[in-house]
């Protein structure tokens, strides 16, 4: 039995992880009324922040129907990994880049999965717009590639049999 039929309404989370790094323009842009506003009007009931390093604490207050928990800087959610782990869940996601770091390969790797419709792409200022926009529907279900050819190519280079 669902929770809609014992007179309980089904929860839907939304998971914001900045992995081990600061990242306070997006838990502040994630904390906002406007951004909790939307997320609400497309069904989701809870929001759970992963802080990292940062010093900007989200509000607990609930606004809406949305309950807000917080964790802290954890390396289990860091880098590009967390994004093919819930691509590979088949779960609708957005990756907002930290324009603030150096070198950031995250950017082109979220502009590229988001040019195959595989993700959405935003930055803390555009997240509102992309959540207001985003269809999880029209996501292309990511299907890693099979990586035989660069093992071999990578052994033959190397002197290893390639077989």
């Amino acid at each position: 039995m669902d929770g809609a039929e014992n007179g309980e309404h089904s929860r839907k989370m939304v998971f914001v992880t900045v992995g081990t790094t600061c990242f306070d323009s997006l838990v502040k842009t994630v904390d906002s009324q406007q951004v909790r506003e939307e997320l609400s009007r497309k069904g989701y009931t809870d929001l759970l922040i992963q802080m990292g390093r940062g010093s900007y604490m989200p509000s607990k207050v609930s606004i809406l129907v949305i309950q807000i928990n917080c964790i802290a800087c954890t390396n289990f959610f860091a880098g590009s990994g967390s994004i093919f782990e819930t691509l590979r869940l088949g779960k609708p996601l957005i990756v907002v880049v930290n324009e603030d770091l150096m070198d950031n390969h995250q950017s082109e790797l979220a502009e590229e999965l988001a040019e195959r419709k595989h993700l959405f792409y935003a930055r803390p200022q555009t997240l509102h717009q992309t959540i207001q926009d985003m269809s999880p529907e029209s996501l292309i279900p990511y299907s890693p590639g099979n990586p035989m050819p660069v093992v071999r190519l990578m052994n033959k280079f190397l002197g290893f049999p390639t077989d």
